[in-house]
């Protein structure tokens, strides 16, 4: 029954990825590997467990939508517009460059047409963005120089698609009687176009305030629902125009970059991303035709060996000619000298508008997956064998960093109502970035309107955390009043990210406690202060000095800290609990007593202000001045 072998499938391509990916994973070759070998060995052209699989790699393609979508919410528009030079520059000279130098070398040493040589020219011009970001982003190597330039270069290869899509029935070899209904010229150049717009505006004015109404219902679900429509609707314009989903998509994300939802955003797409990424590297392992490859096998390795030789100079040279680092050329090089998943699309449409011959599509589709298989290996070598010549120790960051990954703020608040409003507002007063979470759609509603940034998310999940900067973050403050809630957060932070140091608000001396139990060392009741302040105007109003006022309130805070630490082994125990309170709080009673009766604080009892003014003014001069303490 096909639902049967539906879920037959689906049971093998798991299976497949668990056992797989870990064991590429522990011998040194990446995820990536792991995933493309898996799909090889379970293909209909190997051990035959599942049947044709274009189907799947048609779905699975929009993995490669997805991760487009999550570098948009990273690359705002300031950023995407500071790579603007290796976008369109670095970008524009690769695929123009490597499309002629195919061209060329296809009608010379293969004797094709100037049409088909050319369209094999653009097919293989392009990368595989899904296998470069994959594994540089799993040798964190996306943020050097090297990694930097090869996601422009991507970026801009995702962009040309429309033109190679526009160009391809031009070079038809058989004219093709035009459908009506198909958009032609300039219409279609217009349809893009307002395609594009569209989205831009929609982001900007229909999607945000769309995501407030759906958080107003508090319905995890539901927003996540959201999130896959934004994303499914962004994707199916532009493949309702014969574009490539990704560039839909990677454009709401860049709309969203600034939206307070970015982080619950990523944090509700990555999963999705992850898988449908595993099964699209699968999906390409199990199209590698094997049996065409032992028909050819001299002519494959030719044909990939020349492909590889030949983006790998012309890359190389535009790394020298962009001034790159030594050994970041390198990795920018050998990262796109392969041959990408769009070529798929690309050689599918070509076929259908006779462009290529049927044996020549088998051939590239073969070279495609082949090259995009061998980009992992590529990656290993340059790790083992080049960086080691150029770098010593780990790999840091580019200086000049544009990239779409952000290191985030130094701080996290969680919680954005009245408390962690002063503590935000008191850091960015002394020049610190803060990243703000709010799980309230009405409170974040509300310091949206003062022009606060806040972002909306449940700091409970530790998908959210990553995505808000955790891991690169130094302190995150804490300001729940909810008990519950903020020792959940407090266990997902010791779990994940036990790096970052914990500025907790407690409610109550409960409260207290049961963070201390958690191992939190900074703590902070939320009345303590004002209350202890309000209490010394109330002893000046009674008459005692400004001084002793606040010596007494100092006092007081001082025994009421070492009292709740003496008694926190008593917490759970109400009766025990009860009865040393009384024991300590007759001791501050006759602490304070005492501290009335020091003669040197009854010496200072008529300290007035405007002697305290003169003090000051003294002290101006270069005396010293010491009140009793």
């Amino acid at each position: 029954m096909p639902h049967d072998n539906f879920l037959l499938q689906t049971v093998i391509f798991l299976a497949a990825a668990v056992v797989s990916v870990p064991l590429a994973k522990r011998l040194g070759f990446g995820s990536v590997l792991g995933y493309l070998v898996a799909g090889v060995l379970i293909g209909p052209h190997t051990f035959g467990l599942v049947g044709d699989t274009s189907e799947e790699l048609h779905f699975a393609e929009f993995g490669v939508a997805l991760m487009l979508f999550l570098i948009g919410l990273e690359l705002q528009p300031r950023k995407l517009w500071a790579l603007r030079g290796a976008i369109f520059g670095t970008g524009g000279a690769q695929v123009l460059l490597t499309a002629v130098a195919i061209c060329g070398l296809a009608m010379v040493l293969f004797d094709f047409g100037w049409r088909t040589a050319t369209a094999i020219g653009l097919v293989l011009a392009l990368s595989s963005t899904a296998i470069v970001l994959q594994s540089l982003s799993e040798k964190d190597l996306l943020k050097t120089e090297g990694g930097r330039n090869a996601f422009s270069v991507l970026l801009f290869q995702d962009i040309a698609v429309i033109p190679i899509l526009a160009l391809l029935p031009l070079l038809a070899t058989v004219e093709i009687a035009s459908d009506p209904n198909d958009l032609q010229g300039w219409t279609y150049a217009l349809a893009v176009l307002g395609a594009v717009t569209g989205l831009i505006l929609a982001g900007r004015y229909l999607l945000t305030p769309l995501l407030r109404i759906v958080v107003g219902t508090r319905t995890r679900e539901l927003f996540t629902a959201c999130a896959l429509l934004i994303v499914l609707s962004a994707a199916a314009i532009m493949s309702a125009l014969d574009l490539s989903p990704a560039l839909g998509t990677f454009i709401a994300g860049v709309v969203l970059a600034d939206s307070e939802f970015r982080h619950e955003l990523e944090a509700d797409i990555e999963p999705f991303k992850g898988l449908l990424l595993g099964l699209f590297f699968l999906a390409v392992g199990a199209n590698l035709d094997l049996a065409l490859v032992m028909q050819q096998p001299l002519l494959l390795l030719g044909l990939l060996t020349l492909l590889v030789l030949v983006k790998f100079a012309i890359l190389f040279a535009l790394a020298r000619l962009r001034g790159m680092a030594r050994g970041e050329d390198w990795l920018f090089a050998l990262s796109l000298a392969q041959a990408g998943e769009f070529g798929f699309v690309l050689l599918a449409y070509a076929s259908q508008n006779h462009v290529l011959p049927a044996d020549v599509s088998s051939i590239l589709i073969a070279l495609i997956a082949l090259s995009m298989a061998f980009t992992p290996l590529l990656l290993m070598a340059y790790e083992r064998l080049i960086q080691p010549r150029f770098f010593s120790g780990p790999r840091q960051p580019d200086v000049a960093d544009s990239s779409p990954h952000d290191d985030g703020s130094p701080v996290i608040i969680i919680g954005y109502g009245r408390y962690g409003q002063i503590a935000g507002r008191l850091l960015n007063a002394c020049g610190f970035d803060t990243t703000l979470l709010e799980h309230n759609a009405e409170q974040l509603e509300l310091v949206r309107r003062y022009g606060i940034k806040a972002y909306y998310g449940d700091a409970s999940r530790e998908d959210l955390l990553h995505a808000a900067g955790a891991d690169s973050a130094k302190i995150v403050i804490l300001t729940l009043s909810d008990q519950a809630a903020s020792l959940e957060i407090v266990s997902r932070i010791q779990k994940y990210f036990p790096h970052l140091t914990i500025l907790a608000r407690a409610r109550n001396r409960m409260h207290q406690y049961a963070l201390m139990e958690a191992g939190v060392q900074y703590i902070y009741r939320e009345t303590v202060d004002s209350a202890l302040e309000i209490g010394a105007g109330a002893l000046q109003l009674l008459g005692l000095s400004k001084h002793q006022a606040q010596r007494s309130a100092r006092k007081f805070k001082q025994h009421d800290q070492r009292m709740l630490e003496s008694l926190f082994p008593y917490w759970r125990d109400e009766s025990q609990h009860v009865a040393k309170t009384k024991i300590y709080r007759e001791q501050l009673l006759q602490a304070l007593q005492e501290d009335r009766r020091d003669p040197d604080l009854h010496l200072d009892h008529h300290w007035s202000d405007r002697d305290a003014r003169a003090g000051k003014a003294q002290s101006g001069n270069g005396k010293k001045v010491q009140p009793g303490l």
